[in-house]
């Protein structure tokens, strides 16, 4: 029996011809005549039966995996910023005026892997550690020092009744803002008086600046993170001239900082102070970071308020006098319109982690990620005497050549050449901590090793 021919066998091009239908007459049809070609069935289509065509287009394209975000897993992966003891000046100390140093991403890298940086965020891990598990209410030692501080930051509160807002359309910036800072510049060593003891009086050229640079900045009218950051740089200042003790750093929180926020939400609110620096709905807050952090530490090992009770309204109207995180959540649903998942989405997602522990350390290491790392912000952080710029490359190099020189000895003078021309072109940089004339190194090799060992 021959095989019937399949269709998919049949070339395209050719055609099947059929006989002439005969001539059909009928009231209820239509006369037929002539030829008719019909074109084979189509050969069988490249995808299956049940695939659509290629024209068609899903209502939802398929999953993409997307690229990893590898800010946030180096931010995971960080090692948690420990607590550093801050170590005070000897007197005299020569202070000098700060100014800018950081200028590019190169610049950012040397401070993060510098002394200075990790001493600074040690001093605010202390601070986080200091207040763990305590409310804002609780006793605390609190120095004539800080009393004297929490006065002058109710000053600036005052003033802000003194000052009331311009009539104005526009949204951000209202310029009353500008008499008000003028003010702060105006009277800030007459306010530096108030806590400086007699022999540190000199400081004032070096530590106002950080002061009147923590209540933002009068030309944009704005106020960010990086003014945040002024204001702890500030109080780390004080604590370097031991003008702040150890033992002053649960009040520095619970008195000092608490009543700082206060000042700042009411400049927010009152002048409309533009976001300085903000992630928009992908950042934490649109101005500060640090009250979540010691906020966060506070609620460590709470018997019964988790990350996710800040989603409770009843918790939130009953304790957030006495914890800051909660204040912020507070103060975000009173500014904010929407639902919060919507509006801070980042707060929603650090809801859902277990315990507060996790959400300090988190929180440690992203305000060094997002904050202390990021030029938009820092380039306009100062260094001093009391905050140095040292570049971290340059004191790797300039211990090398005492290691190298150590271990030479008498053996290789041209090594004291060598260590005096590097001193000399990273002198501006080493100026503000040692006190060697160039004319110390033409004294013996030991005692160059010796000098330079002792200073650096």
């Amino acid at each position: 029996m021959e095989k019937p021919q399949d269709h998919n066998d049949r070339e395209p091009s050719k055609s099947r011809t059929t006989p002439a239908s005969p001539t059909c007459a009928s009231s209820a049809s239509v006369k037929c005549a002539g030829s008719t070609s019909f074109h084979p069935p189509p050969t069988q289509s490249p995808w299956s039966e049940i695939s659509p065509p290629p024209t068609y287009r899903p209502i939802r394209s398929p999953a993409i995996n997307p690229p990893p975000n590898t800010n946030s897993q180096a931010i995971i992966l960080a090692p948690v910023p420990q607590s550093q003891k801050v170590l005070t000046i000897s007197l005299p100390h020569t202070f000098q005026s700060p100014s800018k140093k950081i200028h590019s991403p190169d610049d950012i890298r040397q401070f993060i892997n510098s002394d200075s940086s990790k001493n600074f965020l040690g001093f605010i891990v202390s601070l986080s550690e200091s207040i763990r598990s305590h409310k804002t209410s609780d006793s605390f030692h609190e120095s004539t020092t800080l009393k004297k501080i929490v006065s002058i930051i109710e000053t600036l509160i005052q003033w802000t009744e003194e000052i009331p807002p311009a009539q104005q359309s526009s949204r951000y910036g209202n310029i009353s803002y500008r008499t008000w800072h003028n003010r702060l510049v105006e009277n800030s060593e007459s306010l530096m008086l108030q806590i400086l003891p007699e022999l540190l009086k000199s400081s004032m050229v070096e530590i106002v600046p950080y002061f009147t640079d923590s209540f933002g900045n009068s030309s944009r009218i704005d106020y960010g993170t990086g003014h945040e950051t002024n204001f702890a740089a500030w109080l780390y200042c004080l604590a370097r001239m031991g003008v702040i003790e150890e033992a002053d750093y649960q009040a520095l929180v619970s008195r000092v900082f608490v009543t700082y926020i206060e000042l700042m939400r009411k400049l927010q609110l009152v002048y409309n102070l533009e976001p300085a620096g903000s992630h928009g709905v992908w950042g934490l807050d649109d101005y500060h970071f640090l009250p979540f952090i010691f906020g966060s530490s506070q609620l460590i090992n709470h018997k019964f308020m988790k990350p996710k009770s800040i989603h409770n309204e009843d918790i939130l109207e009953n304790f957030s006098n006495e914890y800051m995180y909660l204040s912020c959540i507070v103060f975000i649903k009173k500014v904010k319109k929407g639902l919060f998942a919507e509006h801070s989405p980042l707060l929603d997602d650090i809801s859902g982690v277990p315990n507060w522990n996790k959400v300090n350390s988190g929180l440690l290491k992203m305000y060094r990620a997002e904050v202390l790392e990021k030029v938009p912000i820092m380039q306009h952080f100062l260094f001093g005497s009391l905050i140095q710029w040292i570049l971290a490359s340059f004191t790797f190099q300039w211990n090398s050549l005492i290691s190298s020189a150590s271990l030479w000895g008498n053996k290789e003078p041209i090594l004291v050449d060598i260590l005096f021309a590097s001193y000399r072109s990273f002198q501006h940089q080493l100026l503000a901590n040692m006190d060697i004339s160039c004319l110390e190194f033409r004294t013996s090799r030991e005692e160059c090793v010796y000098q330079l060992y002792k200073n650096v």
